[in-house]
């Protein structure tokens, strides 16, 4: 007979605790395969395609495109296997709850692939015991159903199943950053009704309930129930305030800058240095590197290619800090993140052993790296891992700035735009093409000293190119 396995959001990796349903790649009835991509999220660093474990018939699907889940929270459910009396796999009697061998301790009928994402690794996974939704009662009426896959009469019975006040069973809560919230500010999740899949508890939920509670000039108070979002996810309602000011949550890509920035403030004691460069003969190395045939060499791959020079020289700065173990731990392979704008927000996608490229290669990864972050299509392998920073901010047309380390890197390469500029060569003034470049570093992994000889060794790189001769 036909098994309805229930498929939830998976762990994404990275300490990432939710995602936004972008697209749904699967509508119910569709027939699907094991490890087919199903629905498109957007996590805080990247989209990614969810496969699904199961091959079979969806079922059901819940949220809807623009929701926002908890890792765990259900995504949808498959039929998987025919039943014995003739009816389509995913129609399963009301009479006889679905229900998977394994769950009974018998052998299972079907295995699911193992596969968390596409690209992480697939059908050589362990088989593991899958649980499966307990069975529920056949619906006493026919009912409507709904874009996300439930019936309207189903999700107005687990309203009123869970009323204010009831104290008995499990608190519908998956995020630990919803409990939180809700213990920080004093608020009863017993005494609140989920709007999410089956009544979960929402961070909109604890949200809407704050806002309600400081509307009547309370705090901690029983809060009534949030407005149901079955096809959309919930905008938390701007507090009333002066005519013209907009609040726009912190929330995606920009709300993980934010988090990792004030981390990074908070915890590393950064300072940072500068010096003005006359990139007058980087630039004319450059074009005749470009002019005698082959792929054209950016700017940027020359200094990252410096960069990966001068980090040999001053190991110190391609590390991180391990404050619970209280060490320094130093990399030996240069994984160089790069600041690219896009407009999702800022991301800092990572060429892998940097160190060990040309300036050929590097200026393909970062072509490549650069196309995928604008598309959206950076994988969270892409966006993690780096041990050191480059970032071009020249491109905004800005000459100098202090970056906030990209934490829990050591330091931040920052540079300027190339500009025509005065400047005393040889003994004259003449006008060179001049940068600035801003290093800032962690000053628990080295001192002033050491920034000061790796922001100078890549100055005198910048301005005479042969020095690099002596790394190769």
């Amino acid at each position: 007979m036909a098994q309805v396995l229930e498929f939830k959001l998976p762990d994404l990796g990275e300490g990432l605790t939710e995602a936004e349903i972008v697209r749904w790649l699967v509508e119910v009835g569709d027939v699907v395969a094991v490890d087919q991509p199903v629905v498109e999220v957007e996590t805080a660093k990247a989209m990614v395609d969810v496969p699904c474990p199961y091959g079979g018939v969806v079922t059901a699907r819940f949220g809807a495109e623009g929701t926002e889940l908890p890792v765990g929270a259900p995504l949808l459910t498959v039929a998987v296997g025919e039943p014995a009396d003739g009816r389509p796999a995913g129609d399963p009697s009301p009479a006889e709850p679905a229900e998977s061998e394994d769950a009974r301790g018998g052998t299972p009928a079907t295995e699911g692939s193992g596969n968390v994402l596409v690209g992480y690794g697939t059908a050589a996974a362990p088989a593991r015991r899958r649980r499966v939704r307990p069975p529920q009662a056949a619906p006493a009426a026919p009912s409507t159903p709904v874009a996300n896959g439930r019936s309207r009469t189903a999700r107005s019975a687990a309203a009123q199943a869970r009323t204010p006040g009831a104290v008995d069973g499990p608190v519908p809560v998956i995020s630990p950053l919803v409990r939180r919230l809700a213990r920080q500010n004093g608020l009863d999740l017993r005494e609140m009704t989920g709007s999410g899949p089956d009544g979960l508890i929402l961070r909109a939920d604890v949200e809407y309930a704050l806002r309600a509670a400081a509307a009547q000039g309370r705090t901690g108070a029983t809060a009534g129930e949030p407005p149901a979002r079955a096809d959309r996810a919930v905008v938390p309602a701007p507090v009333a305030e002066t005519p013209g000011v907009t609040r726009v949550p912190l929330k995606g890509i920009r709300g993980a800058v934010a988090d990792k920035l004030s981390r990074s403030r908070t915890e590393i004691p950064d300072a940072t240095c500068w010096v003005d460069a006359d990139a007058t003969e980087l630039m004319r190395t450059r074009a005749a590197m470009n002019a005698a045939g082959g792929p054209r060499i950016s700017v940027i791959a020359l200094l990252a290619r410096v960069c990966t020079a001068a980090l040999a020289r001053f190991p110190e700065l391609n590390s991180s800090v391990d404050t619970e173990a209280r060490e320094i731990v130093q990399y030996g392979d240069v994984h160089l993140g790069f600041a690219a704008q896009t407009d999702r927000g800022l991301v800092v996608p990572v060429v892998r052993d940097a160190h060990t490229r040309d300036a050929e290669s590097l200026t393909a990864e970062f072509a490549r790296l650069t196309e995928a972050a604008r598309t959206g299509v950076l994988t969270p392998a892409e966006l993690t891992g780096g041990t050191f920073t480059l970032n071009n901010y020249g491109v905004f047309g800005v000459d100098g700035s202090t970056p906030i380390i990209n934490h829990p890197e050591a330091a931040m390469l920052g540079v300027g735009r190339i500009v025509p500029k005065p400047w005393v060569h040889e003994g004259e003034l003449a006008v060179r093409q001049v940068v600035q470049l801003s290093l800032t570093f962690d000053h628990r992994v080295c001192d002033g000293g050491t920034a000061g000889g790796f922001l100078r060794y890549v100055a005198d790189c910048v301005e005479q190119p042969a020095v690099l001769l002596r790394t190769l």
